[in-house]
């Protein structure tokens, strides 16, 4: 389904050459001030245009349609809409029978029986996380004064990001990543034991990120490594800091008022200008394929802003819930 949220609950929808794109919120409090200009910043860092970005350009201008009056939420649902502007489905007409190798253009095709709309990746493009993006720009005020902050660590393997996207280039071929993001100043006491922790939520909202296929938070997959001596947080103040934070921030799946730290490992863009083999439906065989069209050569890219608003997301509905 669409819909995810206790308190805080979004309802996504759209295709990426549909008439537009759009997400519905309700269960906000009233009285956040909001404008379409408090959209704007984060809007931009999502947007294209960047070496190893898409040469898709998309106004990305939000409508408030409900739920917003005089500059403020008054409670009630609120809906914000994207129209698509810059689109060109003929790239994607051959997909129906002869889909792309690691996206979702065969599994979408047998779950709906040939009536999913293909264009553009259809409800599974990764442009539908600009609706995520404008639900995080709401969510961070509920749960100021956290801080929620995002980058790109690695790409292709190398930590020098500017010269994996020119390898990339010249390798005529997709590349992944990895992003980490840290909320700062969360209370103590956030989340909740088994189903809905801070990494099963978070987590939840981290794979409704097109291409995300790993998260780690705190130390990761390297504790396993590690000793539990070494590996556990010595408390060294009363407000609860601690020495190293290899929790990530959190014990039990509460908050436990150190930074909240994780990673999200991005794989490399499935339309990948590379030539791949894959089973042509038409012929019953299997043929090379060479994906045409405007792809992201690095998705990893442009992840950060939606990081961010999936953390900020989850953490309002917990924060919500929690009061």
């Amino acid at each position: 389904m669409n819909q995810f949220g206790m308190q805080f609950r979004l309802s996504i929808f759209g295709e990426s050459h549909g008439n537009g794109i759009g997400m519905i919120i309700d269960g906000c409090p009233a009285g956040i001030m909001i404008t379409t200009t408090d959209f704007e910043a984060d809007l931009a860092r999502r947007r294209s245009g960047a070496p190893g970005t898409t040469a898709r350009a998309e106004k990305d201008q939000v409508a408030i349609l409900s739920g917003i009056c005089n500059d403020k939420t008054t409670g009630a649902p609120i809906a914000l809409l994207f129209q698509n502007s810059d689109t060109n489905s003929s790239d994607y007409s051959r997909f129906i029978t002869i889909p792309r190798p690691g996206h979702a253009d065969f599994v979408a095709q047998k779950k709906w029986n040939g009536n999913n709309d293909n264009q553009g990746g259809g409800h599974f493009s990764g442009r539908l996380t600009l609706g995520l993006v404008a639900a995080g720009v709401i969510a961070k005020r509920i749960i100021q004064p956290v801080a929620i902050t995002a980058r790109v660590i690695e790409a292709g393997g190398e930590k020098e990001i500017d010269a994996a996207i020119a390898r990339a280039k010249a390798n005529n071929d997709s590349i992944g990543g990895i992003v980490e993001c840290c909320a700062t100043h969360l209370p103590i006491g956030i989340g909740e034991p088994f189903f809905n922790s801070i990494e099963s939520v978070i987590s939840h909202l981290a794979f409704s990120i097109p291409a995300v296929k790993a998260i780690e938070f705190g130390s990761g997959f390297s504790a396993a490594k590690m000793t539990g001596s070494t590996h556990n947080d010595a408390i060294i103040a009363a407000d609860g800091t601690t020495a190293t934070n290899h929790a990530g921030g959190i014990n039990g799946g509460i908050s436990n008022g150190n930074d909240i730290v994780f990673r999200i490992a991005v794989k490399p863009t499935s339309s990948t200008p590379a030539v791949q083999k894959t089973f042509n439906f038409e012929t019953n065989q299997v043929e090379e394929l060479k994906v045409e069209g405007r792809h992201d050569l690095c998705i990893a890219l442009r992840i950060p802003p939606i990081l961010e608003a999936i953390t900020a997301i989850a953490l309002a509905d917990l924060w919500l819930s929690r009061k």
